[in-house]
């Protein structure tokens, strides 16, 4: 029978931020590689959802990696743009699990997946006007009231527009961010696909963002299709190496940010742990040249 492990940490004052190196998002397969050669890695990350349960194999192994490396908890559920009220329930469960492991940072996607009853297995775009302008920052205001620390909130990668939105993705996620007090994840990956697929500068779009607010940066890769115009289209799959041009727009952001915790995404086709701990490594570099 395999034994639990509970991990004991400390209070959420105590918990430190996440350091300023790269980081791998943490996959079952790889959960005794990680244990048995112990990675020179700043820290790992895993999605909220998957230990919503008391127990089981994936608390016994997040617990002992815990006990040795720093945690970023990523959420994938929330719905923070839904125009339903938050789920009560995920949140308590949220709630508990980051009583359970303190992480150093919790994230969750400017996006909802949620219409009434029904959870839809995506993250979808919303308008940007001041209807949901309200009612995100609503939400955001009353999930860092249950979890009693700040959250981070991650642009989205987007595949239409809406014609009743009034306002700059950019403009609408500052205001966010300064009504609540929330961090921003900023994903380049995210923000490459979405201004390829809408015909926008990514480097402008990253001057407009709050990057004073910026605590974690993922990179990933992407899919590429064409649209039924015959226009090239991005697909945020996490199912390839990062591509050169989102490496680039990686040192135009670190050059205006300097260092930035920095997580390597890949939930599909995910490779030998090699391949992701090299990209880590290359991402390590890029870091090192933004330390005085």
């Amino acid at each position: 029978m395999m034994t639990l492990s509970f991990l004991q940490t400390p209070s959420a004052a105590q918990v430190p931020g996440l350091p300023l190196r790269a980081g791998l998002g943490l996959k079952n397969e790889h959960f005794t590689e990680v244990l048995d050669t112990c990675p020179d890695i700043g820290f790992f990350e895993v999605h909220a959802e998957n230990y919503m349960v008391a127990g089981g194999p994936f608390h016994h192994y997040l617990g002992l990696i815990r006990a040795q490396y720093p945690l970023s908890l990523h959420g994938v559920g929330l719905s923070i743009g839904g125009e339903n009220p938050l789920n009560r329930e995920h949140l308590a469960r949220l709630a508990t699990l980051i009583e359970r492991y303190q992480p150093q940072a919790f994230s969750e996607h400017l996006a909802w997946s949620t219409h009434g009853p029904v959870f839809l297995n995506d993250l979808l775009p919303l308008a940007y006007d001041v209807a949901s302008l309200n009612r995100v920052c609503e939400h955001v205001d009353q999930v860092q009231s249950t979890l009693k620390r700040p959250m981070l909130l991650e642009n989205p990668s987007t595949y239409l527009q809406f014609q009743r939105s009034t306002l700059d993705e950019t403009d609408f996620i500052g205001e966010i961010i300064r009504r609540t007090g929330c961090g921003l994840l900023l994903d380049v990956n995210n923000v490459y696909v979405s201004c390829i697929n809408h015909q926008r500068d990514p480097l402008t779009y990253i001057d407009a963002l709050p990057l004073h607010a910026v605590a974690e940066i993922h990179l990933a890769g992407f899919a590429e299709d064409t649209d039924s115009l015959g226009e090239r289209l991005l697909i945020d799959d996490h199912g390839a190496p990062i591509d050169n041009a989102v490496w680039q727009l990686y040192e135009h952001v670190l050059a205006r940010t300097g260092p930035v915790a920095t997580l390597i995404e890949r939930d599909n086709q995910v490779p030998a742990f090699s391949v992701l701990l090299a990209e880590a490594q290359q991402a390590e570099r890029h870091l090192s040249r933004g330390r005085p």
